[in-house]
């Protein structure tokens, strides 16, 4: 798996943790490049070095937002796909051998779909707390914005490295995740399979 974060970014934590529950025997070799526009760049060379190491399937994941283009314009998810690709061809990649996972907007989308995850990382004994469940959350504008105040009501400060990791751990279930549309494909994605 290609990601646009660190090496212990969220979007790297996130998605092991849930491919391996989607697929407890998968093994996943992770690369990081740290930003957007090293992904959309260096991705196919990192894809190459991969494959070259007998990984069977590349899995590309990055967020649709923040707009990372000179001029700001709104995100294209056209466009990124473009410069994936040519980033792929020109290291020499089959296209077939990628898959590419675009989260709209952005990964904490998946993390506010499951109330009853919220509530779990935010309770305390003695402050139990309720988070409601975002019913459409890749509707939502700005999700990491709308977890972050979710997180300052309740005297806490969302830190993605250190929380989105505990909010998929707190999942009972993937029932609700699973009304993230871009979360079904990368289960399909990785698995094979609709979750």
């Amino acid at each position: 798996m290609i990601f646009e974060c660190g090496p212990d970014g969220a979007d790297l934590q996130v998605c092991r943790h849930l491919a391996r529950l989607l697929h407890s025997s998968l093994e996943i070799v992770p690369v990081t490049l740290d930003n957007k526009p090293k992904l959309v760049a260096e991705c196919g060379s990192a894809a190459a070095k991969l494959l070259s190491e007998g990984c069977k399937r590349i899995v590309i994941i990055w967020d649709l937002y923040p707009p990372w283009r000179s001029n700001r314009q709104k995100p294209c998810r056209k466009e990124d796909r473009k410069t994936i690709f040519s980033s792929l061809s020109r290291a020499g990649v089959d296209a077939l051998q990628v898959s590419l996972v675009c989260i709209e907007e952005e990964l904490e989308a998946w993390l506010i779909a499951d109330g009853r995850a919220l509530s779990s990382v935010l309770s305390r004994p003695a402050h139990p707390v309720q988070v409601r469940d975002t019913k459409k959350p890749e509707k939502t504008r700005k999700p990491k914005t709308h977890l972050i105040k979710v997180f300052q009501q309740n005297g806490h400060s969302y830190v993605d490295r250190i929380h989105a990791k505990k909010i998929v751990e707190a999942l009972p279930d993937l029932t609700r995740i699973k009304r993230c549309e871009t979360f079904v494909r990368f289960a399909i994605k990785v698995t094979g399979r609709v979750p």
